[in-house]
């Protein structure tokens, strides 16, 4: 079971992945955050993947991997 973490700071784009990966049965969708929460959820929930969107405003997906 691959462990997935969906960041991203559209909603439409986070349910979008959900439903995709949704039809894996060998993918675990452990959460959903924009940019801001990202590094906290990467730390408690240890996601083996994170979808990472770059262009988020706030802290965007390179401040998020620098964390």
């Amino acid at each position: 079971m691959t462990r997935v973490l969906i960041v991203d700071d559209e909603p439409l784009a986070r349910d979008t992945a959900r439903l995709v990966l949704a039809a894996d049965p060998q993918v675990e969708i452990v959460g959903m955050c924009s940019g801001i929460h990202a590094a906290a959820q990467i730390a408690e929930l240890a996601p083996a993947l994170v979808l990472l969107d770059v262009q988020m405003p706030g802290v965007d997906g390179f401040d998020v991997i620098a964390q």
